[in-house]
C-alpha cells in the first residue's frame, strides 16, 4: 500500500505473497487477484485494483 499506483509484476506479487519455496504459476496471480478485486469492490463499492496489460497489477486508493 505503501507504493499505491505502481503496477506491479505477477513474479513481483509472487515474492512478497508466498512462501520463496512455493511452485507458484503467474495464473495463479490472476485467479487470487480477481477474488481479492472482488471482495473489495464489495466492500468499498469500486474497484481499486486496475489491471497494467503486459506489466501486471496497481492499486489505486485515490
Amino acid at each position: 500500500m505503501d507504493d499505491a499506483g505502481r503496477a506491479l509484476s505477477r513474479t513481483e506479487l509472487i515474492a512478497v505473497a508466498w512462501p520463496q519455496k512455493a511452485f507458484v504459476e503467474p495464473r495463479t496471480v490472476d485467479v487470487h487477484i480477481g477474488r481479492l478485486r472482488r471482495a473489495l469492490k464489495r466492500a468499498l463499492g469500486r474497484d481499486v485494483i486496475r489491471t497494467v496489460p503486459k506489466v501486471g497489477y496497481a492499486i489505486d486508493i485515490a
